[in-house]
């Protein structure tokens, strides 16, 4: 039986690439539904060639030109974030693949958790937000989350048969992004153009700041901490410029397990879909001889202070990841658009921190309001 996809965010780097995964593997997956925020062009041509039962464009205004492209070719078209939650719940699909941009994840993956879908999730930011609601509705549910990202599907990977041995600690990779070793005075003066040049990866904008600033990482340790049901204690963060080490897990007789492999999404992407299953595929092989030399070294705390940021937000809980979400979604957008320099987005994530009333044990309608009070407050300090 084929495996029957929602793509939550087909348009995004993500979804792009799972679609060309999707493509190689039409005997494994079939495309359900295709979805996306505003790029209707690109979301046309994917339905027009992957031939999906329904799409969605969450921009309302769109849905004249969506429906106009796709009505005879016998396509459904709907529109809105209503729209979005409700086609998740389809009796029709087996799993979700949030590959959605920020906040905007949340909702539709708490309802497709609601409906016994299971998630590949790509969109980190939905365990960040709300990850104790998040987990606890899969279980309760039974529900399963496959993770997306290089790192957590490197520990996944790791995890497959030690069920019964538990992890002492998980050491997460990060290549640094292009600012590696550069001081606070080289930053101060970092363009956006800049800030784009991934050494290793090809990503959309947003996550690609992420890298830069190391929020990225911020954002995926707390992730883990929820996906793997760690203490923060047993979450480590080194940096490894190659991007060969994907993620290693340390187990309590000391061994190391690591997962290796080109920079290339599509992998883990393909796992996530197929899990429990690896399916022979045509991507590039990792050579040896192509990287004589794995470096390791730690991470600048105090020059990259985001990551730092994202650990204590962790350590203190409740809604204060929430808080660290969508003040670092405000700054990166400003520094995208040029309003604010590379090191304004650490001191403004910080000051949100501290205005932001703190909430230890947060229901969804808080995550909600703390998500709005925040852009409100970051927003202003932009302004300042």
């Amino acid at each position: 039986m084929k495996k029957r996809i929602a793509l939550l965010g087909s348009t995004g780097s993500i979804g792009t690439q799972a679609l060309e995964v999707i493509q190689s593997q039409p005997d494994a997956f079939e495309v359900e539904v295709l979805t996306a925020n505003h790029n209707a062009d690109l979301l046309i041509q994917q339905a027009l060639v992957i031939k999906p039962n329904v799409v969605v464009i969450c921009r309302e205004e769109l849905y004249d030109k969506v429906f106009d492209a796709l009505y005879p070719h016998d396509i459904k078209v709907y529109a809105g974030k209503n729209a979005l939650n409700s086609v998740v719940q389809m009796e029709t699909i087996d799993l979700v693949l949030t590959a959605m941009v920020g906040y905007s994840g949340l909702e539709p993956t708490i309802k497709a958790i609601e409906a016994g879908k299971n998630i590949a999730l790509a969109n980190k930011e939905t365990l960040v937000v709300a990850g104790q609601l998040i987990t606890d509705l899969a279980r309760d549910k039974g529900v399963n989350i496959y993770p997306v990202d290089s790192e957590h599907s490197a520990i996944f990977q790791c995890l497959a048969g030690e069920f019964h041995n538990p992890i002492e600690k998980i050491i997460l990779t990060a290549s640094g992004g292009p600012f590696r070793g550069k001081d606070r005075q080289y930053l101060s003066s970092v363009t956006r153009e800049q800030a784009l040049k991934h050494p290793n990866w090809e990503m959309g904008a947003k996550i690609t700041i992420d890298s830069a600033s190391l929020m990225n990482k911020g954002l995926e340790v707390i992730e883990a901490k929820w996906l793997f049901h760690l203490n923060n204690s047993q979450i480590e963060v080194i940096v490894h410029p190659q991007s060969i080490v994907h993620s290693l897990v340390q187990f309590k007789d000391g061994s190391l397990k690591a997962q290796l492999g080109l920079p290339d999404m599509k992998l883990p992407i393909q796992y996530a879909l197929s899990y429990p299953y690896r399916l022979k595929n045509s991507f590039p092989r990792f050579d040896f001889m192509d990287y004589p030399q794995l470096t390791f070294e730690k991470p600048d705390l105090e020059t990259f202070r985001n990551l730092a940021l994202a650990f204590s937000a962790m350590e203190r809980g409740g809604n204060a990841p929430c808080v660290l979400n969508a003040a670092n979604e405000v700054v990166v957008n400003a520094f995208l658009e040029n309003k604010i320099g590379f090191l304004q987005m650490s001191d403004i994530i910080e000051s949100c921190l501290a205005k932001v009333a703190y909430i230890a044990g947060p229901a969804l309608s808080d995550y909600v309001a703390t998500d709005q009070e925040t852009r409100r407050v970051a927003q202003g300090l932009i302004k300042l």
